[in-house]
């Protein structure tokens, strides 16, 4: 994030959600204004690709059982090299599958609520087994509406995109780089507003039925919403 707010020289920047040292992939980084919107994808769903070492050699059928048990709602204290209080808190697994299998070796993905910690989870999993198992790789490979397949650039093709604008006037490449600040919210539930209604809203007022253009239709009381 420092070398993105030099890069682009701006007061600003912020990340949506943490990576742990050694993990690699998505960090989506709001500029300037939009970091005020940056909040919803850190409290947004994820998806990792793990490489988790058994201590010892185990039958694939016993690790799918295994593996299995861990889908839906599991209790998680944090590791001790947390940052966070050590409480129990419960996580919800929606999707874990196991890529390969290669001696000790198991590629899994998992998709989950933010804070889940994937290095407890390997800890877990190897406990059950009852040979014990560490995290060897971490990659993150999606963060709310951000896709590793879509989205993800490196640092070296931002500076790039930023050179090419720069000096030679050409912003396609940048286009790619820099997202519309809405698509950080293509996650949420969406509300579109008469424009009648938009200067009243911007000065504090609630949004009422007369106001609303259409709405999607998983738009729930107690829920996040989009407003467009």
């Amino acid at each position: 994030v420092a070398w993105i707010k030099r890069m682009f020289n701006v007061e600003k920047a912020g990340h949506g959600g943490t990576l742990d040292p050694k993990v690699t992939g998505v960090l989506p980084v709001g500029l300037a204004s939009s970091t005020k919107v940056i909040g919803n994808v850190i409290h947004s769903i994820k998806e990792y690709v793990m490489v988790v070492q058994l201590h010892d050699l185990v039958e694939r059928k016993k690790v799918e059982e295994v593996v299995e048990y861990f889908k839906g709602q599991i209790y998680q204290r944090p590791p001790l090299r947390s940052s966070v209080k050590r409480s129990i808190r419960v996580k919800t697994i929606y999707e874990i599958e196991i890529l390969d299998v290669q001696d000790k070796f198991l590629l899994l993905r998992v998709l989950c609520d933010p804070g889940t910690y994937m290095r407890k989870l390997a800890h877990d999993i190897g406990l059950i087994l009852g040979v014990g198992a560490h995290m060897r790789e971490l990659r993150r490979t999606r963060t709310g509406p951000f896709r590793e397949d879509e989205t993800l650039v490196s640092l070296q093709e931002v500076s790039e995109a930023l050179y090419l604008w720069r000096t030679r006037g050409d912003e396609r490449y940048l286009k790619k780089v820099v997202l519309p600040v809405e698509v950080s919210t293509a996650h949420l539930p969406k509300i579109l507003v008469l424009d009648t209604a938009v200067d009243a809203i911007a000065h504090g007022a609630n949004l009422a039925a007369p106001g609303v253009s259409m709405l999607t239709r998983n738009v729930e009381a107690g829920k996040t919403v989009a407003i467009y």
